[in-house]
C-alpha cells in the first residue's frame, strides 16, 4: 500500500517550470512538486504521496499521521537511495 508521508517544507525552488521544494520528514530530506499545492510556503506542513505534495495539514495532524506511520513501519520508502537527473535533481 502506498501512503502519503507528511512532512515539512524546508525551501521551495523552481525547477524547469516546476513548482518545488526540499521537505522533510524527520531527518531526511526530499524533493517533492508543489504543483498541486501552489500556495505552499516555507514552514507548511504537506503530505506527499510518490514525489508530489498532494495536501497541506497542520503541524499537529503532520506529527499525529508520522508517528502512527512510524509505529506501523511505513516510513521504509524514506530509507530509499536518492536517485539523481545527471543535472545534480532528483528523479
Amino acid at each position: 500500500m502506498c501512503l502519503a508521508i507528511p512532512g515539512k517544507v524546508v525551501e521551495t525552488f523552481s525547477n524547469e517550470g516546476m513548482h518545488m521544494a526540499r521537505v522533510q520528514f524527520g531527518g531526511v530530506t526530499r524533493e517533492a512538486c508543489l504543483n498541486y499545492v501552489p500556495e505552499t510556503r516555507v514552514g507548511d506542513y504537506v503530505l506527499v504521496h510518490v514525489g508530489f505534495a498532494i495536501s497541506r495539514v497542520d503541524e499537529e495532524e503532520a506529527r499525529r499521521t508520522f508517528e502512527a506511520l512510524a509505529e506501523l513501519d511505513q516510513l521504509s520508502e524514506l530509507d530509499a537511495p536518492v536517485v539523481e537527473d545527471g543535472r545534480g535533481g532528483a528523479l
